[in-house]
């Protein structure tokens, strides 16, 4: 089992992000869990992804499913970005060992791929879909609510974020280490036909937004086909609620008039306020 063999050398081959890095950053501020939704979205989009979460993902099922889900991801990020190299060999396993049981067959053929195709969650190519998807939505999500950052500062963030390579047993060199590397690999699966809307994925999506809807409604994420829906483009489907630009394109744009404009500069309000409570809570006392 993976699980099994990541050891402390792994651990500490590891390019963990230390102080001062991007990483530090951005993961450090509360509004990133903001970009989960929109990466969750972009990961259901892949059949074998959304297959796997139907097949063994408790979080429909369970009571506080979600909230697990939330708290152990959030756990498991801020300790592989802030912890220990101890630290984050602990997550490593903890995720492999969840990893280990997740294995199956698609049900049905979705994207090109027949029926019965196998799924791992150890697989390198999945893996590296839901890190690129996670990474672009965290670089978006920064630029709306917290500041602009520098193309030397988002190519930065994509190299040390590729630790989770000997962590989760991916080839060194696999994952993205530059905007552009990450922006040629997401508009290239998007436009090569692996990625389609499923009504597996459709279901997943409405399961997992409806919590976060007024009256716990969830928004309309379109009328499925008997099996799956074409590519996603970024304006289409299940997608349109999650993709619209890219993080070079940076973050989206509104119109005076526009409530999600309001919106936004609601929470940079909020994020200022406790920023600056933050910072004098730090500060020595005379």
């Amino acid at each position: 089992m993976l699980a099994q063999t990541v050891s402390r050398m792994t651990a500490e081959r590891a390019v963990l992000p230390g102080v001062g890095s991007v990483a530090w950053r951005i993961h450090r501020e509360i509004v990133i869990l903001l970009a989960w939704g929109r990466a969750i979205l972009l990961q259901f989009a892949h059949p074998l992804v959304a297959r796997g979460v139907a097949d063994h993902s408790p979080f429909r099922t369970e009571r506080w499913g979600r909230f697990h889900r939330l708290y152990r991801t959030l756990d498991a990020m801020l300790r592989l970005t802030f912890g220990t190299a101890e630290e984050a060999e602990r997550v490593a396993r903890r995720i492999n060992g969840i990893h280990d049981r997740i294995h199956g067959r698609l049900g049905e053929a979705a994207a090109g791929l027949p029926e019965g195709t196998p799924y791992s969650a150890h697989d390198p190519a999945l893996l590296k879909w839901v890190h690129a998807t996670l990474l672009e939505s965290h670089l978006l999500v920064y630029e709306l609510y917290v500041g602009a950052l520098t193309p030397e500062e988002k190519d930065r963030y994509c190299a040390e974020t590729t630790g989770m390579e000997s962590l989760l047993g991916m080839p060194e060199g696999y994952l993205p280490r530059s905007l552009a590397g990450l922006q040629d690999y997401i508009s290239g699966t998007l436009g090569s036909g692996e990625i389609a809307v499923t009504d597996v994925a459709r279901e997943l999506g409405r399961d997992c937004v409806s919590g976060l809807a007024p009256g716990g409604s969830a928004p309309h994420l379109g009328r499925g086909a008997s099996h799956d829906r074409p590519a996603p483009s970024r304006d289409s489907g299940c997608v349109r609620l999650s993709v619209g630009p890219t993080a070079g394109e940076g973050p989206p744009h509104f119109g005076e008039g526009d409530p999600k404009r309001a919106a936004v500069r609601a929470v940079r309000v909020a994020l200022l306020a406790t920023r600056s409570r933050r910072v004098s809570s730090e500060q020595p006392v005379n």
